[in-house]
């Protein structure tokens, strides 16, 4: 099969186009951009790839892609499985070691959070020295929607996941992510209509569902299902959202790790 014709034609409204506009948009690409294409293993990374991989053939851009597949610990029945998902699809990667899998499980504490930190910058360092300039993550429309309720529900704070953002700690480096208006279940579809299957998770915390960032994920998965199917307009509304904030009626917003009260702000421009 032809995967890249057939996400070019008979899910090129639901994939590629959204893929394409997000990047229009956001300026994701720019002539003379190196990327790092990141991928993990999984169905959004991947279709992302095949997406690279067909704008490489027409983009009036200039551009580079470099395919990088981190292995933090992977069992060797995963790592074949990304090795021969990628022949399959005529993906040509390069994988790179780490132990971050082994360090994080040693932490007590928040080991979600520290494996997510020390994979983020294993991908920096290693684009750097592929010349990248720029890191592409699969993430998607509903990984921002969920996101943002997360923030919300579980860390009490408002924070969104944006297409675009400048390293704080690699200069002149980039995260970008060109999928962010593509749904997941139109992965999913693209997935099961050419026959193809992925890694789902191979993480060695999902073992320990209390510990497991994913867990929460799947509970806030479920509750916009839930309420999607009550309202259709559900999910476009929470992403919307990130765009149409009424600091009007908000108590403060903080930048730059300063707290803006925004009510005695109000107060001290009325007197």
């Amino acid at each position: 099969m032809d995967y890249c014709r057939e996400l070019i034609t008979t899910h090129r409204n639901k994939i590629f186009s959204p893929f394409l506009r997000a990047i229009k948009e956001y300026s994701l690409i720019e002539k003379d951009d190196k990327i790092a294409v990141c991928m993990s293993g999984g169905k959004d990374s991947f279709v992302m790839a095949l997406c690279f991989k067909e704008i490489l053939k027409y983009s009036d851009v200039p551009f580079e892609v470099e395919y990088l597949v981190m292995d933090p610990g992977y069992s060797k029945e995963h790592l074949n499985e990304i090795i021969e998902n990628a022949k399959l699809l005529d993906i040509p990667i390069t994988i790179f070691n780490s132990n971050i899998y082994k360090i994080s499980s040693e932490q007590e504490k928040n080991k979600c959070y520290i494996c997510a930190k020390m994979r983020r910058g294993a991908l920096y360092n290693e684009a750097k020295k592929h010349g990248c300039n720029k890191i592409a993550l699969g993430h998607h429309f509903d990984d921002a929607i969920e996101t943002l309720l997360m923030s919300i529900l579980y860390s009490g704070e408002v924070s969104g996941m944006r297409p675009i953002v400048k390293s704080d700690n690699y200069e002149n480096m980039y995260l970008i992510r060109p999928m962010y208006y593509v749904r997941e279940k139109d992965i999913i579809k693209f997935q099961e209509e050419c026959n193809l299957s992925f890694l789902k998770c191979a993480c060695f915390m999902t073992k320990d569902k209390a510990l497991c960032e994913s867990s929460k994920r799947q509970i806030i998965k479920k509750l916009i299902s839930e309420l999607d199917d009550e309202n259709e307009y559900v999910s476009k509304n929470i992403f919307r959202a990130q765009s149409n904030v009424n600091l009007n009626k908000l108590l403060s917003y903080k930048k730059d790790n300063e707290i803006i009260e925004l009510i005695k702000k109000n107060l001290a421009d009325k007197n």
